[in-house]
């Protein structure tokens, strides 16, 4: 098991397939002009697959791809196969405007759940968001999944000034729709160009949720970011990931590997070792994962103060969050 200084196992593995995306968010891509990394930087399919099955030796029993978009990542179909060779709980993030095209793949590689990610119901407010007019394509996609069985969790990054006033039209979707809405409190990354006030803290957001609805609190899984509810008679549920307001490092299982194949042991963290260039070497990985663990942060990648409100955003060590992965 791969343990790290805190006693915390890690059994949990996100993989970056691409820094590149076909929508332009503005908390996840800086504003300027960002290129994409070449492909000769990228990890290769075979080396997702070489690196993935290191860890499941060493017990990770749950792979998520991201980008980016990861499927806008040549040859995705194929590296989402060969890892759905291994004994893991395979899934990924997706902005959902290409899910169509892979609902059979999903289903041959054993996919069950998928988190798309969508900010606001409103078209002319997603084109803002995204700078893509693909608002219906995407909701299409949504309900297509839904229909084809699919668990779907809808990603809502909460903004002060931008989408705050949409977290009852969310949890009312769950009314007659199985959909599993969660909650993000906006995170800073480099270039994203966050404020603490522009941070709407889950608090708020429960306050606003109890004026229109009865809700109950569910059990939440082990290790689960997302603190659950469902309204009385509804199909779905919706959460709150409390990132910032109410962090929950404590119980922490999981590691990230960058589309570079750099191995990020805290979103928030500002140290890479480079896993990519060992295995190109022909060098073990295990020493390099296992510092990773070691030199992994109590919480926070240990870049904030006490709360988020002592936090300036302009001071962490951090990538964009297009070049981290989800």
């Amino acid at each position: 098991m791969l343990k790290d200084r805190f006693n915390r196992i890690h059994d949990y593995l996100r993989i970056s397939l691409t820094d590149s995306c076909n929508f332009r968010c503005s908390y996840c891509m800086p504003e300027e002009t960002i290129s994409c990394m070449p492909n000769d930087h990228l990890m290769q399919p075979q080396e997702i697959e070489a690196i993935a099955r290191t860890f499941v030796c060493l017990g990770v029993r749950k792979i998520r791809l991201t980008g980016g978009e990861p499927l806008v990542r040549k040859g995705a179909g194929d590296i989402i196969r060969s890892l759905s060779q291994l004994p893991i709980e395979l899934t990924l993030t997706t902005n959902g405007v290409l899910a169509d095209q892979y609902i059979d793949l999903f289903k041959e590689a054993g996919i069950r759940s998928l988190n798309v990610s969508l900010d606001t119901l409103q078209e002319g407010k997603f084109f803002g968001l995204t700078r893509r007019d693909a608002f219906h394509k995407v909701w299409n996609n949504i309900l297509l999944l839904m229909a084809e069985g699919f668990h779907v969790k809808l990603n809502v990054v909460v903004m002060k000034g931008v989408n705050e006033g949409e977290v009852n039209d969310f949890i009312a979707l769950t009314k007659d729709l199985p959909l599993h809405v969660r909650f993000i409190e906006f995170m800073p990354f480099d270039g994203n160009r966050w404020q603490k006030g522009k941070v709407v803290p889950t608090a708020q957001l429960l306050a606003r949720a109890e004026e229109a609805f009865s809700f109950i609190k569910l059990k939440d899984e082990k290790h689960a970011t997302a603190k659950k509810y469902k309204v009385l008679n509804y199909q779905g549920t919706f959460a709150f990931i409390t990132t910032m307001s109410a962090p929950f490092c404590g119980d922490c299982n999981r590691m990230r590997l960058t589309a570079d194949g750099k191995l990020k042991n805290c979103l928030f963290g500002k140290d890479e070792l480079n896993l990519l260039a060992a295995l190109r070497q022909g060098e073990p990985l295990l020493p390099l994962i296992q510092k990773s663990l070691l030199i992994k942060a109590e919480k926070m990648g240990g870049q904030f103060e006490n709360t988020y409100q002592q936090t300036d955003g302009a001071s962490l060590q951090n990538r964009s969050m297009i070049r981290i992965g989800g």
